[in-house]
């Protein structure tokens, strides 16, 4: 197997051997056309394994701040329906920045299967732009190539391993060779996800244990290209992550599936119907009943709860935090009132008449004294009485 990926002329090409001949595989040649374009041509069949590769290398150069990119299917075989569907995707993202995708050098079946996919807005008349001349062009792959190609150096690391016996301590050198070269590529489809609420550098770990995941689980001798073999496994562990971790709220995971179903059928609900869904229309579609649909509805706001500190209506307004309840000390009363009645009731005329002017008519011991005809000292003696013998008696029932 053979396969460059240089910086300046990137190309990603496979070889085969049968028999003592060499057999062309598909490959991607994605090349600088100056002004901020790109042009990508493909040879051979535009499958699912060549659409992820496809995609990545798009995304490349939109990171890279290439603005307008041309595919040219001149020599593409078949184009399979998630590949048109990815370009359109991709035409979206160059759209809301200022430029546009467009494929050119169409014809015959490939154009037929274009329009059919639904990426007839994305077809171009125009020629092929040419390519920017490279130091490739003249004197072959660059080295650096060599060094960028990851998913080449991972097989043969792998390769390697593999040919070593079971228990040979080189092939855990090797194993961590691999997983070395794979993690920029890690990191890289970690970085798609980022501005989804979760840390950067956790996302980095979760593809980076998809990453072992694929070296562990990837077979050389199956022929299969290692970047289509852990694309999907490293992307499938990130979502993995948002489904179980993602959620501020522990929704159960039937729910959290609900949720995404509900959201893919209301826009196509929605164009359908000329208006927004009802709960019923929903329920149809998803094939559920209605108080699951409402179930899922509520749920979908544990993903991101509302902040308590922001505000409601105007920038000004008042604050969610400022409406919630706070404790009311009362009801703590409520059983001392309760407890402290039938206490009371035995206590004598005159230690009702001094309790009820102390704690209820908030007089001062003088007061009460000069209003009983009794010293300050015979008041306190007595209220201390009476106080200590409620304390007992509340102290009892308990």
């Amino acid at each position: 197997m053979d396969a460059v990926f240089g910086p300046a002329d990137r190309l990603i090409k496979a070889e085969a051997k049968v028999g003592d001949k060499t057999v062309d595989k598909p490959w991607i040649r994605v090349r600088p056309a100056g002004d901020g374009r790109q042009l990508v041509a493909l040879k051979g069949t535009l499958d699912f394994g060549a659409c992820v590769r496809l995609r990545l290398l798009l995304y490349d150069g939109l990171d890279g701040g290439c603005r307008t990119m041309f595919v040219d299917l001149s020599k593409a075989g078949v184009v399979d329906a998630s590949a048109v569907r990815m370009l359109v995707r991709v035409n979206k993202h160059l759209c809301q920045q200022g430029g546009c995708l467009r494929m050119v050098g169409v014809s015959g079946s490939v154009r037929a299967a274009i329009e059919q996919g639904g990426g007839g807005e994305i077809l171009g008349t125009e020629e092929p732009p040419h390519p920017v001349s490279t130091a490739e062009d003249n004197g072959g792959p660059h080295p650096d190539g060599w060094r960028n190609a990851w998913g080449f150096e991972v097989i043969e690391t792998l390769h390697e391993m593999y040919q070593l016996p079971a228990g040979d301590p080189r092939r855990a050198e090797l194993r961590s060779r691999a997983i070395e070269i794979g993690l920029p590529h890690a990191c890289r489809l970690a970085r798609r996800f980022r501005g989804l609420g979760e840390p950067l550098r956790d996302l980095n770990q979760v593809a980076a244990l998809g990453l072992v995941k694929a070296v562990d689980g990837f077979d050389p001798q199956v022929g299969v290209d290692f970047g289509a073999y852990a694309t999907p496994t490293i992307v499938g562990e990130l979502k993995r992550y948002f489904r179980d971790h993602g959620w501020s709220v522990r929704v159960p995971r039937r729910l959290q599936e609900l949720v995404l179903e509900i959201k893919h059928s209301n826009p196509g609900l929605t164009q359908q119907l000329a208006r927004y869904p009802s709960v019923t229309d929903t329920a149809r579609d998803v094939g559920v009943s209605e108080e699951q649909v409402t179930l899922a509805t509520i749920a979908a706001n544990a993903y991101r709860p509302l902040s308590l500190f922001r505000p409601i209506g105007r920038y000004d307004g008042p604050l969610p935090i400022d409406q919630l309840g706070a404790s009311d000390s009362e009801y703590d009363a409520v059983e001392m009132r309760a407890s402290i009645g039938p206490a009371l009731e035995q206590l004598t005329f005159r230690e009702k008449k001094i309790i009820a002017m102390r704690f209820y008519g908030n007089m001062s011991q003088a007061q009460i004294a000069a209003e009983l005809g009794i010293s300050q000292m015979h008041v306190s003696r007595l209220l201390r009485g009476v106080v200590d013998r409620l304390r007992s008696m509340l102290l009892s029932e308990c």
